[in-house]
């Protein structure tokens, strides 16, 4: 198991186009890779934590978590960050992917396994969507309208109150109000560019493409996405029995967070 006082040190890989930062742990053989979600602030300032939310995966898994690309340009589609995920793993020679995304980082990750089948040995997707309709999208303009407003107390209280039932949001309003004192005005920028990429992503009708074994896991109280969403994809993949569909209710978008058995469901599928 890790080791409560491991130091994560955050790495950067290098290719010949860009940079981008990531964390690794753990000491198993198989490969275990994380996209998160859209965030105002990038994990990597969180990797001891996140190290320690996933250590059931430390011994069996060596897992890594990647951040967007540095230096973002102007604008940045879903499409050219799978591109960039993708270059890293192969720099790293990385290959049998165990892929975890969620919510972008799911869209990520649908296309990296469309794209590149054969560096994924098993998909998880995680409150996610193939088809961001311009209703769906609404939620994620609303956060960029307060980040272009360089409002960052408003954008964190409203990105809590989206992505956690409304229990986790009160417990969590005050943390969230103190950590929005530590946004910088260059955050609040990539933020913009990265809640951006969702406009107009669409990989519904190249779901079939997907090779691998299947985990997609919901809430039908996602208020960002709509639970719906992960239905929908879990009808478009090709059927095939390894593949699997888990609708909590409750836990809100952010069920990877809130969900007490969540992590243990993915180590099951991928196991």
């Amino acid at each position: 198991m890790l080791q409560n006082k491991e130091k994560i040190q955050i790495e950067t890989v290098r290719t010949n186009r860009f940079s981008m930062d990531y964390f690794k742990f753990g000491h198993g053989k198989k490969t275990f890779v994380i996209i998160p979600g859209v965030s105002v602030q990038s994990v990597m300032g969180s990797a001891e934590l996140i190290a320690e939310a996933y250590k059931l995966f430390a011994d069996e898994f060596t897992v890594y978590v990647f951040d967007r690309r540095k230096n973002l340009p102007e604008t940045y589609s879903i499409t050219e960050m799978a591109v960039d995920t993708a270059e890293a793993f192969q720099e790293l020679g990385l290959n049998q992917i165990n892929l975890f995304g969620t919510s972008q980082g799911g869209m990520i990750a649908m296309d990296i396994a469309i794209s590149h089948p054969e560096l994924v040995e098993k998909l998880v997707l995680g409150s996610t969507s193939a088809q961001v309709k311009d209703e769906e999208y609404q939620t994620v303009k609303k956060w960029i309208d307060l980040a272009k407003n360089k409002d960052a107390e408003g954008l964190y209280l409203a990105f809590g109150q989206d992505v956690f039932p409304p229990g986790v949001y009160e417990q969590s309003r005050q943390l969230l109000i103190d950590t929005a004192k530590t946004v910088t005005t260059e955050e609040m920028n990539q933020f913009v560019i990265i809640a951006s990429g969702l406009a107009h992503f669409n990989v519904i009708h190249d779901l079939k493409k997907i090779k691998c074994p299947v985990l997609v896991i919901g809430d039908r109280d996602d208020h960002v996405l709509g639970g719906q969403a992960s239905v929908i994809i879990a009808d478009h993949l090709k059927k095939r029995p390894d593949n699997e569909l888990y609708m909590y209710e409750g836990y809100g978008h952010a069920a990877y967070d809130t969900a007490p058995d969540y992590k243990e469901r993915i180590y099951q599928f991928l196991v």
